[in-house]
């Protein structure tokens, strides 16, 4: 069998990696170059070019992952591919931060990207994501590839989407390792059909401890003086989804304290 697909393999067209059958990756999403505008949109048609000769009876779908200060404008990767008639999705390539988005907000994804695939074997699902995006993007890709059950083990596919991006790129856009918050959240879609509710609903939940494993150096000290921020939905304004900060260790105090390297 692996010599049969061998044999028909087809080589993904230029400037797009191939994570699974039908799902692909913008080839820029793993690299820290920047684009000008005009050189971007001639990278972005050219690949358009080679998916139209490759794939020559598909339909595009893109799914682009944003800057939020930007969202009631058209992203530039919208723009340019309106010219070829090609639908862009845009999700925000973060949430107050961390390279995690809400549930209601990964719950619309992942559905949204298991119905067009679902259609027709003519679908294609391509994925881009804005600079300092890809955390957001790989966490995605790893939760629909679950979602799909393409792929069995939380972890074991967050590696390996991971896995496609250079290690440099992985540090150079978070200082914490975005992991294991992703890999809890990638046991929600897993266990869906295990729990009657699904997106799982807001819950209170209580802080006992944080523990670093590994002491940051600030300032060229030795050591860190951590402040926390815990961020979500105010319970006394159930109208309203913005999220706001509703806890924050105050930056004078003497619970604020010097940590040193042991």
């Amino acid at each position: 069998m692996s010599l049969f697909r061998k044999f028909f393999y087809r080589k993904p067209p230029d400037g797009l990696l191939e994570i699974t059958e039908r799902v692909y990756v913008f080839d820029s999403c793993f690299s820290t170059d920047v684009f000008d505008d005009d050189k971007y949109g001639q990278y972005i048609g050219d690949i358009v070019l080679h998916l139209r000769s490759h794939f020559a009876d598909a339909s595009f779908m893109v799914f682009n992952f944003r800057e939020e200060e930007r969202e009631s404008q058209q992203s530039l990767l919208a723009s340019i591919l309106s010219i070829y008639d090609m639908v862009v999705m845009d999700y925000p390539r973060q949430y107050e931060g961390c390279p995690l988005l809400t549930m209601e907000m990964v719950h619309h994804f992942l559905r949204s990207g298991e119905s067009w695939l679902s259609l027709g074997q003519h679908n294609v699902l391509i994925m881009h994501c804005e600079r300092g995006g890809w955390n957001v993007l790989a966490f995605m890709l790893a939760g629909l590839l679950l979602y799909r059950k393409q792929f069995i083990g939380e972890q074991r596919t967050l590696e390996m989407v991971y896995r496609q991006a250079p290690r440099e790129l992985i540090q150079l856009l978070s200082p914490l390792n975005p992991m294991p918050s992703q890999i809890r959240y990638l046991h929600y879609i897993s266990r869906r059909n295990v729990s009657a509710e699904w997106p799982p609903g807001d819950r209170p939940l209580t802080l006992d401890c944080v523990i670093l494993r590994n002491t940051p150096g600030c300032n060229g000290e030795d050591g860190c003086r951590p402040i926390f921020r815990i961020y979500g939905q105010d319970p006394l304004l159930g109208t309203d989804n913005s999220p706001k900060v509703l806890f924050s260790t105050p930056k004078r105090s003497k619970y604020v304290r010097h940590y040193k390297r042991v």
